[in-house]
This record gives structure tokens, sequence and C-alpha cells, in this order.
């Protein structure tokens, strides 16, 4: 592979080379940090010379003899069938022909002989076509827009993509630090030798046909790419130009990470490295391969022989139609389904509430190419993954590092399985789970002789909330009742004011301490067990500290309905309450005093409503 570097100012670059943008380069991205970096890096040095040099004519010469030249960085182009490709530094380019742009227009007004040499560096002419340098081909209506009319530029359409918005952005922001920089003719003229003359960049042209290889070199050059970028140029690169064109396979590649990028920036990436964990490893210590540059992971042997992605265009296009498409699909379902309660999938917003990101493993991992049962796997497997986590963690018999070595274990074992097996995979790792936590073998999932001690001790805070959360959901939805808090605010939010704490129903004084023989360990334990827990909002939770039983109790009317299941008010003529009641055995009650006997009961009446939700 041979790289040629040469070194060339503004006026040469843009003068007869028309730089296309490939499939494989991301979108114009820079911001209005980067752009006024380069404002200011190219500024800070004309100005500096521009001081010294006042009086000095605005030509050439001058220019040349009082101004020193000033490195701009580097780009790369590749040539394939006559066409010069960018493949590194088009967000540079992109940005000095925006500037270009700008400079023109402000032209018209001071300079015409200088408008007429910027409109030479912005486009030159195809026939009777303007054809810009820059040559981003989706996007030439906003180039063309900028290019005619700069008061009309708020106006401009930019529903051909990211680029297009950001071109315009930046153009705006380059029109208004130039209208300030340059207030005067002799300035302007000045800046305008200074920026074609002086401003210096090396061109690196490299001779290689293997566009994929190229993109991976030029990467390794510290440019900052994305993965899922690399990876595009390696596959994409290797389907022929003319098919590339005719069934627009940078398109699909487009269209499906456009879906997934929508929920989150980059989290195609995250995709990529489920997708691969999920259908190709067996075990978390595999797939840990993955989580670094799994781009460069899917070219090694192991994995070529699996994949049949490399020199393989066929495989390339099948993996691009099918696979990409119905995979990214299913993901951003998963995704949207996380964002709110769907009661065709509640429990994958619920893992949402946990953070419980393991969702997206399993049900790639589950779901075959286009499968049927899709709908039916989502669904169970949201829940069993909730149901898991929840019941070890009311049984104190979680630990993280398991639970995600056991998430990819089971990925392993339903993996394209039918969804009548999946319960089964899940039950079976929960048993092995409590069996290795006791060290003797369980039998049941879910055993009050381990809930009884279930405390939040052992418990983080937010699991408390989610807890809570969601035992409050189940009365509000068994009463026909609407929920008074939203069961993502219950869960997330734990500010002073608004947030949701836990309440200790058994505050710390002498009379609740006298229930359990004054025993500070006992009384301590006790009154973190979930039994004894309740959750209220902020001020409400401070409003009730300290106090006495029989005046906690006034301060829980009209909060959460749990803790209104303490108060005699809340039977009365609540025939729905009485038939859900009925419904599930359920022994709800109010408490007038409340002691060791009633933490008792309210510790196993949750027992009997965790396992109507969980089991």
């Amino acid at each position: 592979m041979d790289i040629s570097p040469f070194n060339q100012n503004i006026d040469h670059l843009f003068s007869s080379t028309v730089y296309h943008i490939d499939f494989y380069q991301r979108d114009y991205k820079w911001s209005e940090e980067p752009v006024k970096r380069l404002l200011n890096d190219i500024f800070y040095k004309f100005e500096e010379s521009y001081l010294l040099h006042t009086s000095v004519d605005a030509s050439k010469e001058a220019i040349s003899a009082h101004y020193p030249w000033y490195y701009l960085n580097t780009y790369v182009t590749n040539t394939i069938d006559g066409r010069v490709y960018v493949v590194d530094g088009q967000q540079r380019l992109t940005t000095l022909t925006l500037i270009l742009i700008k400079l023109r227009h402000l032209a018209i007004g001071f300079s015409p002989k200088a408008e007429g040499w910027l409109k030479q560096k912005i486009a030159g002419h195809s026939g009777f076509e303007l054809e810009f340098w820059m040559h981003h081909a989706s996007h030439l209506k906003v180039l063309e827009a900028l290019y005619d009319d700069e008061n009309d530029v708020k106006n401009i359409d930019v529903s051909s993509g990211v680029t297009a918005v950001n071109m315009v952005d930046n153009y705006q922001i380059i029109s208004t630090y130039l209208n300030k920089k340059l207030p005067d003719k002799h300035k302007f003229e000045t800046f305008v030798f200074y920026f074609l003359e002086r401003l210096v960049l090396i061109k690196l042209a490299v001779e290689q046909t293997d566009v994929p290889m190229v993109f991976e070199v030029i990467n390794d050059r510290g440019v900052r790419l994305h993965p899922y970028e690399i990876l595009k140029g390696k596959l994409l690169g290797q389907i022929d130009k003319i098919e590339m064109d005719k069934d627009d396979y940078n398109g699909l590649w487009e269209k499906q990470v456009g879906k997934v990028n929508a929920f989150k920036d980059d989290e195609i990436d995250a995709f990529f490295r489920y997708y691969l964990k999920a259908k190709y490893t067996k075990s978390r210590k595999e797939g840990q391969r993955f989580d670094g540059g799994y781009h460069r992971e899917m070219f090694k042997q192991d994995m070529i022989a699996q994949l049949n992605l490399e020199h393989d265009p066929g495989s390339v296009k099948k993996f691009i139609k099918d696979t990409l498409r119905y995979y990214t699909d299913l993901y951003a379902k998963i995704w949207k389904l996380s964002k709110h309660q769907n009661s065709n999938a509640p429990s994958v917003f619920f893992n949402s509430l946990n953070e419980m990101d393991g969702q997206f493993l399993l049900i790639l991992s589950a779901c075959e190419l286009d499968d049927a049962q899709e709908a039916e796997k989502v669904r169970m497997i949201s829940f069993e993954l909730d149901r898991l986590f929840t019941l070890l963690q009311l049984q104190n018999s979680y630990d993280s590092n398991e639970f995600a070595t056991r998430l990819s274990l089971i990925s392993n074992e339903i993996r394209e399985q039918p969804v009548d097996v999946i319960h089964t995979v899940f039950d079976k790792h929960l048993i092995e789970i409590l069996s290795d936590r006791r060290a003797a073998k369980v039998d049941q999932p879910f055993s009050y002789t381990y809930f009884k001690n279930a405390s939040i001790e052992h418990l983080n805070k937010r699991f408390v909330r989610y807890f809570f959360a969601r035992v409050d959901q189940f009365i509000a939805d068994g009463t026909s009742v609407k929920m008074r808090h939203p069961l993502s605010d219950l869960v997330s939010k734990s500010g002073a004011k608004t947030g949701f704490h836990v309440e200790h129903i058994l505050s710390r004084n002498a009379e609740n301490q006298a229930l359990f023989n004054n025993d500070e360990e006992r009384f301590e334990q006790e009154r973190n067990r979930l039994g004894g827990i309740l959750l209220l909002k902020g001020r409400d939770n401070i409003s009730s500290n300290n106090e006495v039983y029989t005046q906690k109790l006034k301060s829980y009317a009209t909060t959460l309905y749990w803790n209104e299941t303490l108060r005699p008010d809340t039977y009365k003529s609540k025939l729905d309450l009485k038939a859900f009641m009925e419904k599930h055995n359920l022994d709800f009650r109010p408490l007038d005093t409340f002691g060791p006997v009633e933490l008792e009961y309210r510790q196993k009446l949750l027992f009997d409503i965790s396992s109507l939700i969980w089991c």
C-alpha cells in the first residue's frame, strides 16, 4: 500500500478535485465547539500578524512576505475508479467550505474581485451545473441554498439528515463570527489572501483498492471513530459499487443504525456487542472479548468461520438485508418498551427501572431471524428476568457478578429455543443460585423462610423503592384505581422535596424500643424488615419522623395505597378492595397499634403479595 504525502494551501486544495464522501464515512457531526476552535486557531495567527502589518496592502506578495504559513492538519484521500474519496478529514474540509461560502457573501459587499476568486474555491462547473468541490451528494441542495442566499438560512430544508442540520447550524455560527472579525474591506481582503494562501494542509493520497484496510489503517492513526463506523467500512467495502448504488446497501445500513441511535448516541455499538454475545458465546468470559473492539474480533479466524463476513460479498449483503434489519428492529422495540409500561410486555419497563440491561442480551439470544414467537418471547423473558432479579433480592441471594455470569449461561441455554423452554431455564438457575447460597438443596423459588428477614439493611434503596412501587401498583390495579404517582417517579425520584424515601413505621423512640425489651440490636433489625417499611414523599417523610405510631397513621392518609392499608378508613365502603382481598385471599386489615406481632403480620402479607406478583 503506497501513501503519498504532499502539502497544499486551500487555494490549491479546492481548485480542480471533487472530493466525494464514501459510504463508510460518518455524517458531518462537528458542533459549535470544534467549529469555533478552528476559527479561533486561524484568527489567532492571522490577527497576531495583522496587528504588526496593518498598513501593508492586501496582495498575494505582501501576505506571503509578512504572514507565516499555518498548518491546519492532515486529510486522507483514496482514489477508486477515478473518483477521489475523503477517507479522513471531511469534518474539517466541510467546515472550510462553509467558511468559504460565508467569505463569498461578505465579498459581495466588500470586494467583487475577491468574490470571483472565492466562487472558484467553493465549486467548479460540470457542464452547465455547479459542482461543489466537497461533494456531499445527499445534501447538495443545502449547500446550494447556503451558496445562493444567506438571508434565508433558517428556512433551509434540512430533512436530508444530520449532516444538513449541522451544515446550517455551523454556517450561522461561522457567519456571526466572521461578521464580527472582518468589519472592513482591508481586513477582509487581507484575511482572504491569508486564508487561501497561507493555511496549509497535508494530503495523504492512499493508493489502495481495499477500502476496509484503508479505513482500519486511518483509524489506527488516531482518528476517533466508533467501532460500528469502522465495521461499516469493512462490510460495505466488499460490495461492488454498482450493486451498492442499485440496492442502496448504504441506505439500508444507515436506516437501521438510525433506528437504534435514536434512543441514545452511538447506541448501535451496544447493539453489536449484545448481538455478538447473544449469538456466539457460551459464557460471560467468552463474551468479554466483544466489550472493546468487537469490529476486530468479528474478523478473527474463529469468528470468520461463524459469521462468514470476510471476503464474502454475498454473506455481507444477506447480513445487512436480513440479520441487521431484523435484530436492530427488535433491539429498537425493546428500547421503546423500556420507556413506558406496555400491557403486552410490561416487564421490559420494570427491568429498565432496575437498570437491567441484560434483557437486551437475553431477548436477542432467544429470537431467531423473523421469529414468529417474538412477542411472546419478549414478554416472557422480560418477566423471567424481573422475577429472577427480584426473588434473589428478596431472599438475600443477589450478587451482581454472579448474576451477570448467570445471565450469560441463560442466554446460551435459551438461544433460539421455543418459548416453552424459557421458564424452565430461568427457574433452574434461580434454584441453583438459592441452593448455592444456602449450601443446601432448595426446592422452591420463593420461600417465606428466606423472605422472613428481608430487610433494607441488605437491599439498595432503589430496589426498595421499586419493590414498594410494584406492591402499590398491584393494589391499584386490583382495586381499579389510578396510581397516585407514576411508577418511574416512585423508583427514580429521590430528591429531598419531591423524591420518595424509606419510612420506618417504628420510629426510634422509647415507647417503640420498649416493645422489643429495649434490646437495641433486635429493635434495629426488626424495624428494618420490609414489613416495617413504607415509602413516603420527601416532606411527608420528614413530618412523620420520630412520631408515635398513632400520630404516624394520620400522615399516611392520601399517600401510597400500601401505606393506607394500615388505616381503618381505607376499608369503609370499599367494595373493590373487598373483592380484591377475596379474589387473592389476602388478609388486609387496619392496625391500631404496631409492634412485633403486627410487623410479622405485615411481613407475611408482603410475602403473599410478592408471590402473586412474581411467582
